[in-house]
Parts: C-alpha cells; sequence; structure tokens
C-alpha cells in the first residue's frame, strides 16, 4: 500500500489539531493526489457527494513499539483504554479516517484535481491512502452508541482574541482559530495559568494562555 495523496492543512504540528473530525467545521483542507492519480477521469461523479472519508496516515506518531494501553485525552489523559477501543494515533498501524465536507473540485495546471475539504484534523502533508465517497445509507447508523465518548467534545473557553491580532490570518481562518482555542487544544493534564502555549497555525506560531475558564490570544507571530 502506498500514498495516493498528500493533505495540505494549517496545521504544522500535532499541538492544536481537533481531536476528530468536523469539529471545528471551518477548518480547510486540500487533498493533492500524486501524478499517476490526478487524472480528471478518477474523480468522475464524485461532485455529487457532500462528504468523504479519507484513509490517511498518523505521519507524526513516533512509536517503536507496540503499547496495548493508551491515554485517551476524552479520559483527562490519566486513564487507560485499549487501543483498538481508541482513536489514538499510536497504533500497530498507524492508520486514521476522517470523514470531511467535501467543498469543491478544482482543476489546476500544476496539480491536476485538487479536492478542496473542510473539517480537517489532519498534519499538513499527511500522506492520503484513499478517498471514498460518504453513504449516508450505510454509513450512518443513529442508533449506534460511543462507549467512553458517546458525547462530542463541547467548547470549554470563552476566547478573548484581539482583533488586531486576528488581522494577521486570512480572514477565512480566524473564526476556525477561535473555535480551535474554545476547545482548549492544551494536553487535559496541563492547568498552569502562568504558562504560556503555542503551536503553528497556517503558517505562523499562535501564543495564547488560559486563566478562569478563557483562552487568552497573546500574539500570532
Amino acid at each position: 500500500m502506498k500514498p495516493v495523496a498528500a493533505i495540505r492543512t494549517p496545521f504544522g504540528s500535532a499541538f492544536g489539531i481537533p481531536r476528530q473530525p468536523g469539529l471545528v467545521a471551518g477548518v480547510p483542507g486540500r487533498i493533492v493526489f500524486a501524478r499517476p492519480y490526478r487524472v480528471r477521469d478518477a474523480f468522475k461523479g464524485l461532485e455529487g457527494f457532500s462528504h468523504v472519508w479519507v484513509l490517511w496516515g498518523f505521519s507524526l506518531a513516533k512509536r517503536t513499539r507496540f503499547s496495548p494501553l493508551v491515554r485517551p485525552p476524552r479520559l483527562g489523559g490519566n486513564a487507560t483504554r485499549g487501543v483498538f477501543a481508541t482513536r489514538s494515533p499510536y497504533r500497530p498501524n498507524p492508520l486514521a479516517l476522517s470523514c470531511v465536507r467535501l467543498v469543491r473540485l478544482e482543476e489546476t495546471a500544476r496539480e491536476g484535481t485538487v479536492l478542496h475539504v473542510a473539517g480537517v484534523d489532519m498534519a499538513d502533508g499527511s500522506p492520503v491512502y484513499d478517498v471514498k465517497p460518504y453513504l449516508p445509507y450505510a454509513d450512518c447508523v443513529p442508533e449506534a452508541t460511543g462507549g467512553f465518548a458517546a458525547e462530542p467534545p463541547r467548547p470549554r473557553l470563552a476566547v478573548e482574541a484581539p482583533a488586531e491580532l486576528l488581522s494577521r490570518l486570512p480572514e477565512e481562518l480566524r473564526g476556525p482559530l477561535v473555535s480551535l482555542l474554545a476547545l482548549d487544544p492544551r494536553p487535559p493534564y496541563q492547568n498552569r495559568p502562568e504558562r504560556e502555549y503555542g503551536f503553528p497555525f497556517a503558517g505562523k506560531d499562535i501564543v495564547f494562555r488560559v486563566a478562569d475558564g478563557k483562552a487568552f490570544l497573546l500574539d500570532i507571530r
């Protein structure tokens, strides 16, 4: 098995990435295919679907030996669950599956057919192994149960983000950044009000701190 594409996203590291697809619906991505696969015929009919499944690789997950237990962030980073009961990136095969919204197909002279998607949870440059259309009648199971992650994460923090700082980002990324901060991207076990945190986003460094239930955007460098 080999990658057929790579996805370009605003996320330059694992820190700050939403922990599931669709949590921040406005985060954009571009799926750029390798040369053998970027022919228009390979995508004929795809424009009729609103969402696609992306099978991709956790390229930033580095672990040399198998661990049967992992620590899901949803449980505070201390309780353990079996790796096959989680979506942890630290797996025997570092494969991920994300359902994202298909925004449009773009025909380009340099990269062929590019898929524009939204709601991504991938680091920039992650390898893509396949793209398949989402079928509501087959892929949606209304009566399904979600175990220890049955409820979706909710925004935890109010966000104070000065307009003059947000103006350093393209307009379409300002709202997604605020939504990311509201979800609290910090590791669950870190809660130091005096500490400054940072992560790369859209080619810039985002600096923030958290105190009293608020995320304070300090700088966009």
